[in-house]
C-alpha cells in the first residue's frame, strides 16, 4: 500500500505578502503563520501532526522497539560522580522508571546519609514540560537558589529554598535566564533578566533575600541589542563578574563579592573584535584573548588593580596550530585546554615552571575535556574521556604523581554491548576549493565498502561550535542495524581552529554547505555508501544546513532529518523583535546592509525552494521554541509541498508542548529519537 496515495497531505492557505527592502521584493505566501495566537495556525500544525501520525503508523511497532532498546541501555538507577564544594559532596541520581533527576548532597563524608535538595520527579508532576536549572548554593551552605521553566521558552522563574528547614521563600523572580550568583553575605543574589519580547538577556539585578522582587536594584543594563549579559562568581569566590558579549566582542565588570552594594568597575572597555575571558588567581587576573591578532587565542595576565589591556602581559603566546579553548586554575597548577589538528589536548603546567606535560591520548578520534573542578587547593584534576566507540569515563588525575583513577565508566546496559565490536576512523574529504575536510566515522566491524551501507551524515557548522566525536548508547540502534555514522567537521565550527570558523560565516557561509556536500560525495566515491543509502541530519543552525543542502544537491540523499531548522534566514534576520536576531548579526550579517541581504538571500533555504525533486524528509519543531520559531519549519514545509516535483515522503512533526530542546524527561526525549530512527530505518527497508 502506498501511503502517499491513501493519505493526502495538508495544504496551507496562501495569502500573498510582499516583503520589500533594498529595492528587492520577495513574495511570502505563508507569512500569516507568524502568529501562534492564530487558531488557523494551530489548526494547520495539528493537521500536519495528524498526517505525520497516519504516515508513520506502520512504524509504531518499530518505534516502540527502538525506544525500549535505547531505554534498556540506560542504567535507570544511575548516579553522577560526586564532587566536593565548600564542605559538601554533591551528586545527581536517577531512580528506576523515573524521568527526572534527584539532587542531593552529603556533608564532608560520602558515608553519611544524603540530604535531598530537590526531587524533580515530584516537582514536575502535572506538567507536560518541566526543566529545573540554575542550582546555586549560598556560601554558608544554607540556601539554594534554583530556577524552573514549565513552558520551554527558556524563561525561568528563580526561587529560593532554605536547606535547613526545607521551606521555600515566597519571592518568585520571573523572566530570567535561570542562572544566579550569591554575594558572600548569603543574602544578596544577582541574576539576569530577559527582554519580554526578544528574550535577549539584557539586565543584571540585585535581590535581597526576603524582599519583594519588584524592589530589586538594577545594577547593569546592556543597551546594545547585539550583546547579551550574564553574571557569575569567580572560582576564587573573591569577585562577582558581569559579562557582556556579542559574537566577536567581550566586556567584563567586576566587584568584590564581600562588597555586594559596591559599584562594579569595567575590567577592559569593549573594543569591537576584542574577545577575552577572565579568571582570578591571587594577585592577578588571567585573560584568554585574541588581542594583537591572536586568532587562536593566547593567555595573558594582569594585576587585579590594573586590569585594562595596556597592563596585560603574555603567559602563553599565540600559536597558529593550537587553539587555546579554556583554562582551569589550581593552587600549584595551571591546566590549559587546547585543540590541535582537531583533537582535544589537556596541558598541565606548574606555576613555578618546573614541569609541563600533556595528558596522553592515543586514539585517532576521541573527546576529552576538564570536568567539574571547583576546588583550588588540590592536586587532583577531574576530566572526562570518551570516543565514538568508548563510553564516557570520569577520571581523577593526580597532577603530581601522574596517576589516574577511573571513577566511573558509563554503563551500557542490556548485556549485548562490547566496544570491540565497533571501529572508528578519521578521513579527509577534499572540498571544491581544495580544502581538506575532516570526517570521523563509527560502524560495526566487518562492513564492506561496496556502496550499499546506509550512512547517516551529521553536522552543525555554525557559531564556532565543534561537534566532537562522542559516544552515544542511543546511536547503537543504528550501528547494530548496519548503519555507518559520520560527523562532518565542516567550516563554521572550530574543529581546526579559529580560522575554520571564520571561513564558514558571514560572506563565507556557503563553504559550510558545500563542505557538507563534498563530504557526501567523498563518502559515495569511496564506496562507503551511495545516494540510495545516504541520509543527512542536522538541527537548528544544522537544520539551516539541511535546508541549503537539499536545495543545492538533493540527488545525493535518500532521506533528510531537519530538527528545529533555522530556514527562513532573511525574514528572521530582518525582524529584530524575534529572539536572537540582533545578537546574530556577527554570525550571518545584518541584512539591512544590501550586500549581506543579497548574500543571505542566495542561500536562505525558504527563499530558494524551487520546482525540483527533493529527498524524503522529516522536519521537527516545537511550538514554544525560543531559538528557532516554529513558523520557520511550518512555512518551509508548506512551500516544499507546493513546489516539489517528486512523490517522496515529506513530514512535519510539531511538539505542541515543548521548545528548542524537545521533551524534558530523559525517556520522553528518547521517544523523539525513536521516531527519527524509525523514519530512517523505514526508508532503508529495515523492519527489525
Amino acid at each position: 500500500m502506498d501511503l502517499r496515495k491513501e493519505f493526502l497531505p495538508p495544504k496551507a492557505r496562501k495569502i500573498e505578502k510582499k516583503l520589500e527592502i533594498h529595492g528587492d521584493v520577495r513574495i511570502d505566501n505563508y507569512y500569516w503563520m507568524n502568529n501562534r495566537e492564530n487558531p488557523e495556525v494551530i489548526d494547520y500544525l495539528d493537521k500536519e501532526n495528524e498526517y505525520f501520525e497516519k504516515m508513520t503508523a506502520h512504524t509504531k511497532e518499530l518505534q516502540q522497539k527502538l525506544f525500549e532498546e535505547m531505554k534498556g541501555r540506560i542504567k535507570e538507577d544511575d548516579e553522577s560522580v560526586p564532587y566536593k564544594l565548600n564542605g559538601y559532596w554533591y551528586l545527581t541520581r536517577f531512580e528506576t522508571g523515573k524521568d527526572y533527576p534527584v539532587y542531593s548532597r552529603k556533608k564532608e563524608n560520602l558515608n553519611v546519609p544524603e540530604e535531598i535538595l530537590f526531587d524533580v520527579n515530584e516537582m514536575a508532576e502535572g506538567y507536560d514540560y518541566y526543566r529545573l536549572g540554575g542550582l546555586n548554593i549560598s556560601p554558608d551552605n544554607k540556601l539554594c537558589a534554583f530556577a524552573v521553566d514549565t513552558i520551554s521558552r527558556r524563561k525561568y522563574t528563580i526561587r529560593i529554598k532554605d536547606l535547613e528547614t526545607g521551606k521555600f521563600y515566597s519571592e518568585e523572580i520571573k523572566n530570567t535566564t535561570g542562572s544566579s550568583t550569591w554575594a558572600n553575605d548569603n543574602k544578596t543574589l544577582y541574576y539576569t533578566k530577559k527582554d519580554e519580547q526578544t528574550l535577549r538577556s539584557y539586565q543584571i539585578y540585585r535581590h535581597i533575600l526576603g524582599t519583594d522582587p519588584a524592589e530589586d536594584v538594577l545594577v547593569f543594563q546592556e543597551d546594545d541589542d547585539t550583546f547579551n549579559t550574564y553574571v557569575y562568581k569567580s572560582k576564587s569566590r573573591k569577585y562577582i563578574i558581569i559579562g557582556s558579549g556579542s559574537t566577536l566582542t567581550m566586556e567584563y565588570r567586576i566587584l568584590e563579592a564581600d562588597n555586594p552594594e559596591g559599584e562594579f568597575r569595567v575590567f577592559q572597555p569593549r573594543i569591537k573584535g576584542l574577545e577575552y575571558s577572565i579568571s582570578h588567581f591571587e594577585d592577578h587576573f588571567y585573560v584568554v584573548t585574541n588581542k594583537d591578532g591572536a586568532a587562536n587565542f593566547k593567555l595573558m595576565r594582569t594585576p587585579v588593580s590594573q586590569t585594562t589591556m595596556e597592563n596585560w602581559v603574555d603567559v602563553i603566546p599565540h600559536r597558529k596550530d593550537y587553539l587555546l579553548e579554556d583554562i582551569d586554575i589550581f593552587r600549584d597548577f595551571l591546566v590549559v585546554s587546547e585543540r590541535n589538528n582537531g583533537l582535544n589536548k589537556i596541558r598541565i603546567i606548574r606555576w613555578d615552571n618546573s614541569e609541563e606535560y600533556y595528558l596522553p591520548f592515543n586514539n585517532e578520534t576521541y573527546t576529552a575535556y576538564t570536568s567539574i573542578n571547583p576546588a583550588f587547593n588540590t592536586k587532583t584534576l577531574r576530566y572526562t574521556y570518551n570516543s565514538l566507540t568508548t563510553p564516557t569515563s570520569v577520571i581523577d588525575f593526580d597532577m603530581e604523581t601522574k596517576e589516574k583513577t577511573v571513577l566511573k565508566e558509563q554503563e551500557v546496559m542490556g548485556g549485548n554491548f562490547n566496544k570491540n565490536n565497533y571501529s572508528s576512523e578519521r578521513l579527509w574529504a577534499t572540498a571544491e576549493d581544495g580544502t581538506k575536510i575532516p570526517v570521523t566515522m563509527v560502524f560495526r566491524k566487518g562492513i564492506l565498502r561496496e556502496g550499499k551501507n546506509p550512512l547517516l551524515q551529521y553536522a552543525y557548522g555554525s557559531y564556532g561550535s565543534t561537534i566532537d566525536p562522542y559516544f552515544s548508547s542511543v546511536r547503537l540502534s543504528l550501528l547494530d542495524r548496519g548503519f555507518i555514522y559520520a560527523i562532518a567537521h565542516i567550516r563554521g565550527g572550530e574543529y581546526l581552529g579559529r580560522n575554520w570558523y571564520e571561513d564558514g560565516k558571514l560572506y563565507n557561509k556557503m563553504n559550510t554547505f558545500t563542505d557538507y556536500i563534498d563530504v557526501s560525495k567523498h563518502l559515495i566515491q569511496e564506496n562507503y555508501t551511495s545516494p540510495e543509502h545516504l541520509y543527512a541530519m542536522g538541527g537548528s543552525a544544522g537544520g539551516l544546513l539541511m535546508g541549503a543542502v537539499v536545495n543545492i544537491a538533493p540527488q545525493l540523499y535518500n532521506g533528510v532529518i531537519a530538527a528545529v531548522p533555522f530556514v527562513d534566514v532573511v525574514t528572521t534576520m530582518l525582524d529584530d523583535s524575534i529572539p536572537l536576531t540582533t545578537g546574530e548579526y556577527d554570525e550571518w550579517g545584518n541584512p539591512n546592509n544590501k550586500g549581506y541581504y543579497e548574500y543571505m538571500k542566495s542561500y536562505s533555504p525558504y527563499d530558494n525552494v524551487k520546482a525540483q525533486e527533493y529527498p524524503n524528509m522529516l522536519i521537527t519543531t516545537g511550538l514554544h521554541d525560543s531559538q528557532v520559531q516554529y513558523w520557520e519549519p511550518a512555512k518551509w514545509i508548506a512551500k516544499l509541498r507546493e513546489l516539489k516535483t517528486d512523490n517522496n515522503v515529506l513530514l512535519l512533526h510539531t511538539n505542541m508542548d515543548a521548545g528548542h530542546g524537545g521533551a524534558s524527561g530523559r525517556f520522553e526525549a528518547l521517544k523523539e529519537v525513536a521516531e527519527e530512527y524509525a523514519f530512517l530505518l523505514d526508508l532503508e527497508g529495515i523492519e527489525l
